[in-house]
């Protein structure tokens, strides 16, 4: 392995997802690149803790994957990557025993977790995010339709908390569950005329 310790093994966009291999075993560059062009990702190789932290500070990666024999031998060396890894996926495989169908299979599996996760993860933001529009218009259509209740409210004001109830309804309406399952799709988009 070179002495820079870092192996870009694929120039890609940086739109492409990103995996850091830390192994010190002969012979990874080649293994890696078939990875990169089978899991379609960027593979980077670090042939020790020092340049895996250093790669790891650098950039945020997809997955990262430690050789078990490196992990064995230097258990605190592996505890600093694990912290260091972020939103990376930890996998640790022993290179020794593993072929490359077995850790393309490891890696494959990972990082479809991971992108299972991070869509679980959006959903569940656009509901919560859902849910306090809905509360909060609810809240304006409520309170407009209570203050035009009251007697004696000048008619520039009331016309104001008319507009304001309609603005508050029309978003309701938009709002409104749009498919069968109950979910809302939001639309900031006005609906045609």
């Amino acid at each position: 392995m070179s002495s820079a310790a870092k192996q870009s093994v694929e120039e890609q966009p940086a739109t492409r997802a990103a995996a850091l291999i830390i192994t010190a075993m002969d012979g990874i560059e080649s293994q890696a690149a078939e990875l990169a062009g089978r899991l379609h990702v960027t593979v980077e190789v670090a042939s020790s803790r020092a340049a895996a932290l250093r790669l790891l500070s650098r950039r945020g990666y997809a997955i990262v994957v430690v050789d078990q024999i490196l992990a064995d031998s230097d258990p605190q060396g592996c505890e600093l990557i694990w912290k260091s890894v972020g939103m990376a996926i930890p996998l640790q495989v022993n290179f020794g025993l593993a072929g490359s169908a077995r850790l393309e299979r490891e890696m494959r599996g990972a990082l479809t977790r991971r992108e299972r996760e991070q869509q679980m993860a959006v959903a569940a933001a656009a509901a919560a995010l859902d849910d306090d529009l809905k509360n909060a218009i609810t809240g304006f259509l409520l309170e407009s339709q209570l203050a035009l209740a009251e007697k004696n409210i000048p008619p520039r004001v009331e016309s104001r908390l008319r507009t304001l109830a309609g603005m508050a309804d029309q978003l309701r309406e938009r709002l409104l569950p749009t498919v069968a399952r109950g979910t809302t799709s939001v639309s900031l988009i006005p609906p045609p005329k």
